[in-house]
């Protein structure tokens, strides 16, 4: 970022292109990458975790290995959606694990929520247990994904084309 405007510049954004898809390459191999020696390139990544614009490294696990890959997409409605009630509501649905994103939608329902689980029998279960118990939920609706064309951190499988 350049130190007058907090702006960042073609280093920084080649600096988290990089990230983005290689999140342990050595300070080395990055500044190699981006064309810059190792110290300004070291720099720059300390102050952009600094200022916030890289919030953290995480590894990016395999969802059908850990038998979670059941993807369903839900609509939630709320029965009160003034500021209050948002609230109760955001602050239950972080404490639920299967709940991988949640997002205020601005439509013709509340919230789109990512739930994924081992299969529809776990599935059901989380709708019936935890979701449809959160905080001012009237009703849900419910989109079940039958294939991740493109995910973050997962590589799908191509499908086998019939002839």
């Amino acid at each position: 970022m350049t130190e007058k405007n907090g702006e960042l510049d073609n280093f920084d954004r080649k600096i988290l292109d990089v990230l983005a898809v290689e999140g342990r390459i050595s300070i080395t191999d990055l500044a190699r990458r981006i064309g810059l020696s190792k110290s300004p390139t070291q720099a720059r990544l300390r102050r952009l975790e600094e200022t916030g614009v890289i919030r953290g490294y995480r590894a990016l696990y395999d969802p059908i290995r850990l038998d979670r890959d059941h993807v369903a997409f839900v609509e939630v409605r709320l029965s009160d959606t003034r500021e209050k009630a948002l609230a109760a509501f955001n602050a239950a649905v972080l404490r639920v694990p299967e709940v991988e994103q949640c997002h205020l939608i601005a439509g013709a329902f509340d919230y789109l929520l990512k739930v994924r689980t081992a299969g529809m029998t776990g599935y059901r279960a989380v709708l019936a247990e935890k979701i449809s118990t959160l905080p001012h939920v009237s009703n849900t609706s419910t989109y079940v994904a039958m294939q991740a064309v493109k995910e973050e951190g997962v590589t799908p499988v191509a499908p086998s084309v019939i002839e």
